[in-house]
C-alpha cells in the first residue's frame, strides 16, 4: 500500500510525495477522528494511535504529518457545523496547524480582521486549510478572558488567504514541510473562530471530550515509538552486515545479542504499558463521561516514560551500527535524524 522506498524521495522534496498523498486521501488518514458523516474514519483514540504508530514506523515524516494533520482535523468537533460541512466536503481536505499564538484577530462588525505569523505547521505545503491561534481584539481593544489574561481563540484560514514561509531547516523530519505561514489583514466571518474546550464541542462524540494536552502527548509518543521500532531494526541489520566482514568473536556477538534482546523486550513492555493506560482512559471517558485527574496524570506519565525509554535504548544501541549511521544518504541515518528531531518536542522533554 505505502512504498517505503518513497521516503528518500520525500526527503529530497521536503514534503510527502504525491504517491503517498494519494494513499493517504484514499485511506482518509488525514481524517482519523472526523465523523463518518463528514467523510472521515471516525476512529476511537486507541485505534487512531495504532495507525499513527504504524505509519511512523514506515517513515517518521509520514507518521508525523498524518498525526499533526489528523490532529488539526480533530478540531472539527469544535467548529461551527455549517463551517465543518463546508471544509470537509473536499475529499482531499488537509488541515495543518500551529499551536503558537502568533496573531491578532480584531472583531469588527460581522468579521475578524486577522494578521500574524505562525510557526511549525506540519503539512503546510499540501494543506487546504490552516489553523492559527490569535489574541482577540474588539474594535481595536484587547478582550480579556479569565484572570484578566488576553483572550485567545483559534481560527480556520484557507490556504489562499495565507503565505507559506520557508521555516523548516532542521536535520530531520524534513519531509513534514513544517513551515511557517503569515496573514496580513485578512477578513474572515465570525464562524471561523473556535475554542478547544470540552464545553465548546459541537459534535457529541467522546473523542472530542478527550483533553487536548493528553491527546497531544499520546499522539507524539506513538510517533516516537514507531520511529524507534524502525531504528532498532535498522541498527540490528547494520550490525549483522558488519559482522560478515569483521567476523566478531563469540564474546562480542553474545553481548550484542543480549543487548538486542533487552532493547526489544523493554520497548515492547513500554508499548504494552502505554496502550493499557490509553485504553483505561478511553474506557473511563466512555463510561463516566470524563477522565479523572488521576487517570489523565497517568496518561501524561506513560507518554513521557515511553519517550524516555525510546531515547535510552536508541542511544544504547546506536553505536553498534557503525559509520553506516553517519552516512547522510542512508536510511539508517535518515531515521536516526528523524528520531533525534522529533524527540526534542517540548511536550515530552521532561519525565514528569
Amino acid at each position: 500500500m505505502l512504498n517505503p522506498e518513497f521516503a528518500s524521495k520525500a526527503e529530497n522534496l521536503g514534503q510527502l510525495p504525491e504517491e503517498w498523498l494519494e494513499v493517504i486521501y484514499k485511506e482518509k488518514w488525514f481524517k482519523l477522528f472526523v465523523p463518518r458523516n463528514l467523510g472521515g474514519l471516525g476512529l476511537n483514540f486507541p485505534e487512531a494511535l495504532q495507525v499513527e504508530e504504524k505509519l511512523a514506523k514506515v517513515d517518521g515524516s509520514l507518521g508525523w504529518t498524518v498525526t499533526l494533520c489528523a490532529g488539526a482535523a480533530w478540531f472539527v468537533g469544535f467548529l461551527d457545523q455549517s463551517l465543518a460541512k463546508e471544509v470537509f466536503s473536499d475529499p482531499r481536505v488537509c488541515l495543518a496547524g500551529s499551536g503558537f499564538v502568533g496573531g491578532k484577530a480584531n472583531e469588527i462588525g460581522e468579521e475578524y480582521h486577522i494578521s500574524g505569523h505562525w510557526t511549525y505547521a506540519s503539512g503546510a505545503l499540501h494543506a487546504t486549510h490552516l489553523t492559527a491561534n490569535c489574541e482577540i481584539l474588539k474594535n481595536g481593544s484587547p478582550v480579556l478572558g479569565k484572570g484578566g489574561q488576553p483572550m485567545v481563540k483559534a481560527f480556520i484560514l484557507k490556504r489562499e488567504e495565507v503565505e507559506i514561509l520557508d521555516g523548516w531547516s532542521y536535520m530531520g523530519m524534513v519531509a513534514t514541510g513544517s513551515h511557517a505561514f503569515k496573514a496580513e489583514n485578512i477578513r474572515v466571518p465570525l464562524n471561523r473562530s473556535f475554542e478547544i474546550l470540552p464545553e465548546k464541542t459541537t459534535i457529541s462524540n467522546p473523542i472530542f471530550q478527550y483533553p487536548f494536552l493528553q491527546f497531544a502527548e499520546a499522539t507524539l509518543a506513538v510517533n516516537i515509538l514507531g520511529i524507534s521500532e524502525h531504528l532498532q531494526e535498522l541498527i540490528s541489520e547494520a550490525f549483522w552486515r558488519r559482522n560478515e566482514s569483521r567476523n566478531y568473536d563469540s564474546k562480542h556477538l553474545k553481548y550484542f545479542k543480549k543487548q538486542e534482546k533487552k532493547a526489544h523486550s523493554k520497548l515492547e513492555k513500554g508499548k504494552e504499558d502505554f496502550y493499557v493506560k490509553i485504553s483505561e482512559s478511553w474506557n473511563e471517558l466512555q463510561q463516566e463521561g470524563k477522565i479523572s485527574k488521576k487517570t489523565l496524570k497517568s496518561v501524561s506519565k506513560i507518554s513521557r516514560k515511553l519517550t524516555f525509554l525510546c531515547r535510552e535504548w536508541n542511544a544504547k544501541m546506536y553505536p553498534f551500527s557503525g559509520l553506516e549511521a553517519a552516512k547522510t544518504h542512508t536510511e539508517l541515518n535518515r531515521v536516526w535524524r528523524d528520531f533525534n528531531t522529533v524527540s526534542q518536542h517540548a511536550l515530552l522533554v521532561f519525565p514528569f
